[in-house]
């Protein structure tokens, strides 16, 4: 846990975080004015919400025209995070490919015998509008997953193609349950998933404890998400996933730390980073500055070295699907996760692990992702930070609308 600060410059010219003012509940939800903290915390609630509404939607044309040649779930950010988490919970056995695209249109090999899932949680977004253009274009079996009387969904509309409306009362990267779980049930319609609804609820008993323990009147020492981005404040963080289902999660919690912290975060597979990566804890940001540390100076003054240091984040997920082929995979994930937590200590670079909980393959990626998501929130507040208002993605899409039409 980092020294209290008062906020102000640190030694590298950043400003410091600010532990006293997590426990202050009044002043941390000043500047949450847009309420991201309580849009965090609805996760369960999106995910009971979301589930209806795909109910109540009609996906019989999915299931009539049998299995799919291959997947493509379409869009970007937030959405297109969704298509990872398909493939994800699909598993190794899933009996055609699952393709995440994050750019406009749709691949060029896609035609009638493909299904595309557009998913946008305003309705609007370029990428997924023009995915569905595409696919009803082609033929493809289209399903589209965004917010009511949205032009997305006139264009499912002019398709007659499903289309499931979740309502947007949040920004898309405090939306991701909702947005996620109508993509899963749309993958389950054609035959592609095992997602009952017990293990809907799970998970959305899992979302809801975990925002209890995370509340913002939970104290820093009892706070599980307060705790975490007071050991992240001031680093550069590495999280690194033991699985495809952790690296999910970490690629997921480097979004909410750049979107919602503004931080600078790298994420990837635990099996990648042991090729090349791991070698980052021997750089400038890692053992190398413990080993120039004055070891004799006052930890509290400058001489103690307050330079900008590596803090890695392990996530760790022992589970099995019932899907999988056999324990080997997971024993050896297992055993590189224990080994870079020895390399890190070995070089003074501090780690935090979570490990995933659970039944189902939703469950341990909810366990994965709910601490993570409030610390990226308390990492902003620390620091004075309304994790909402971004301007600068509010400029990028000012400055992207003066470009050409071609250009954007």
């Amino acid at each position: 846990m980092v020294t209290p600060m008062d906020g102000t410059a640190g030694v590298n010219g950043h400003r410091a975080a600010d532990e006293a003012l997590l426990d202050d509940e009044k002043a941390m939800l000043g500047n949450d004015p847009g309420g991201m903290l309580r849009a965090t915390a609805s996760a369960g609630a999106q995910v009971r919400e979301s589930a209806a509404l795909a109910v109540e939607t009609d996906l019989s044309l999915l299931e009539d025209d049998g299995r799919p040649r291959a997947v493509v779930v379409a869009g970007i950010g937030t959405a297109g995070l969704t298509g990872s988490i398909l493939s994800t919970v699909a598993g190794p056995r899933c009996p055609v490919p699952i393709i995440g695209h994050r750019s406009a249109g749709v691949p060029g090999w896609v035609g009638a015998a493909d299904v595309v899932i557009a998913v946008s949680a305003s309705g609007r977004s370029p990428e997924a509008l023009a995915a569905a253009d595409a696919a009803a274009r082609r033929g493809a079996r289209l399903v589209a997953i965004g917010n009511p009387d949205s032009e997305l969904q006139a264009v499912a509309e002019r398709a007659r193609a499903p289309f499931i409306g979740v309502p947007r009362r949040a920004p898309a990267r405090a939306s991701m349950w909702g947005l996620t779980i109508p993509v899963l049930l749309a993958a389950r319609a054609l035959g592609l998933v095992k997602v009952n609804e017990a293990d809907l609820a799970e998970t959305a008993s899992r979302l809801d404890a975990d925002a209890e323990r995370c509340r913002p009147a939970a104290d820093s020492f009892v706070n599980p998400a307060k705790s975490l981005a007071l050991g992240l404040a001031g680093s550069v963080p590495i999280v690194w996933g033991s699985s495809p289902l952790a690296t999910v999660a970490a690629r997921r919690f480097a979004d909410t730390l750049a979107a919602n912290a503004r931080y600078p975060a790298m994420a990837g597979a635990l099996g990648e980073a042991s090729r090349g990566r791991v070698g980052l804890l021997d750089g400038v940001f890692g053992g190398l500055a413990e080993s120039s540390r004055d070891i004799f100076a006052d930890p509290d003054t400058e001489e103690a070295g307050d330079s900008t240091r590596l803090r890695l984040v392990v996530l760790r997920d022992g589970g099995l699907n019932p899907e999988d082929d056999a324990d080997e995979p997971v024993a050896v994930e297992e055993r590189r996760a224990d080994a870079v937590q020895a390399i890190a200590e070995r070089r003074g670079v501090r780690c935090d692990v979570l490990v995933a909980e659970g039944g189902s393959a939703l469950e341990r990626l909810a366990s994965l992702t709910a601490v993570p998501d409030f610390a990226s929130l308390y990492l902003a507040l620390a620091h004075g930070l309304d994790p909402m208002a971004v301007p600068a993605i509010s400029e990028m899409k000012e400055l992207s609308n003066l470009l050409p039409e071609g250009l954007q």
